[in-house]
């Protein structure tokens, strides 16, 4: 296991193109550090850059306290696991899981006690002798990450690896890559757009966009404290409802302004907005566009001042499409945001 650090990195590639400006990141020995940003943000390029498949224009990368700017991928002494598992086809799943450790002259008796581990924790032994192609995706993906564990690096470096699954795969994948690294306690980088398998991995998420960091924390504290309209839209399901300053009414405005002059934007999740009369609240009126059930909640789509605001709601509320709805936003879950997208508060 080893510590990741992260000085200045940056990518460029020709024409001029940065992918990837001035990222500063410190990973602990042990820790699940998410990666997540909409496609194109640079979060697979600086997860290449780690693993040294991709050159560094600017900064350094250390492992272990090593700089490896200049070391090829095999030096680097870390596991990727790739989205679309990278199993060799002709070889049985026992051969994939032993190939990296017989080419590295690792003795028989510790290749066949690795693979033998690997596989109990990933309950893959009774396919050690199929070929990858008579495994389903959710058994490949289990194979790609006992030919990672075999080797016992200082990290696992994971890009996107659920993407190609089913949504109950990958809630069942979600939950096993989670126990299996809090269990190996190995140093891991997560990459992925899915900002639920993000919430649901990391000890810490790091919010990319265009290229660089915009705020670093563990989920709930970028969930409760979103530091930029950015991340405060990206985090949460359904996103966070944004409103201009200049919109609300004279009453509701002085509710807004008691909290933080000068805000030009406030937020408010869908779950803090509810049907219950508070006169320090501000107060939306309505009307009920689309009801969406969503098991035990509902999202409630409503029409106000002709844009769009969704209520999330416990149970079924009751309300029919086209009724007239008054909501409700208590100041303290109100977020605030400057011109500038930044936060105040």
């Amino acid at each position: 296991m080893a510590s990741i650090e992260l000085k200045g990195v940056g990518k460029t590639y020709a024409g001029a193109v940065r992918a990837v400006e001035g990222v500063d990141l410190a990973i602990g020995d042990g820790e699940l550090v998410v990666l997540v940003g909409p496609s194109g943000c640079g979060k697979s390029t600086l997860l290449r850059m780690i693993a040294g498949l991709e050159t560094i224009t600017d900064g350094t990368i250390s492992i272990g306290g090593k700089v490896v700017n200049k070391e090829e991928p095999a030096e680097r002494d870390i596991a990727m696991v790739f989205q679309n598992y990278a199993l060799y086809p002709h070889m049985s799943v026992r051969q994939n899981l032993e190939y990296g450790l017989k080419n590295r002259g690792t003795p028989r008796p510790e290749i066949d006690s690795r693979v033998a581990e690997a596989a109990r924790i990933l309950e893959i032994a009774p396919f050690l002798d199929r070929r990858p192609r008579q495994l389903s995706g959710g058994q490949r993906q289990r194979v790609a990450m006992g030919r990672a564990i075999v080797r016992q690096p200082k990290a696992f470096l994971f890009d996107e690896p659920l993407s190609n699954l089913d949504a109950k795969l990958r809630g069942q994948m979600r939950v096993e890559i989670r126990t299996l690294q809090r269990r190996l306690k190995t140093t891991s980088v997560y990459v992925t757009h899915d900002q639920l398998e993000a919430m649901t991995l990391a000890d810490r998420l790091v919010v990319m966009n265009a290229g660089h960091i915009e705020q670093v924390g563990t989920p709930t504290e970028l969930y409760d404290r979103p530091q930029t309209l950015f991340v405060a839209g990206f985090i949460g399901s359904p996103p966070m409802n944004f409103i201009d300053v200049a919109d609300l009414s004279s009453d509701n405005l002085t509710h807004v302004q008691a909290g933080a002059p000068g805000a030009k934007t406030i937020g408010i999740r869908p779950d803090g907005l509810t049907t219950t009369a508070n006169p320090q609240a501000i107060r939306l009126e309505t009307t009920v566009a689309l009801i969406e059930p969503v098991g035990a909640e509902s999202h409630i789509h409503v029409r106000w001042q002709n844009r769009m605001v969704v209520a999330q709601m416990h149970g079924r509320p009751g309300f029919a499409e086209g009724e007239a709805v008054t909501l409700y936003a208590d100041p303290g879950s109100i977020h605030r945001f400057a011109a500038d997208g930044r936060r105040i508060g």
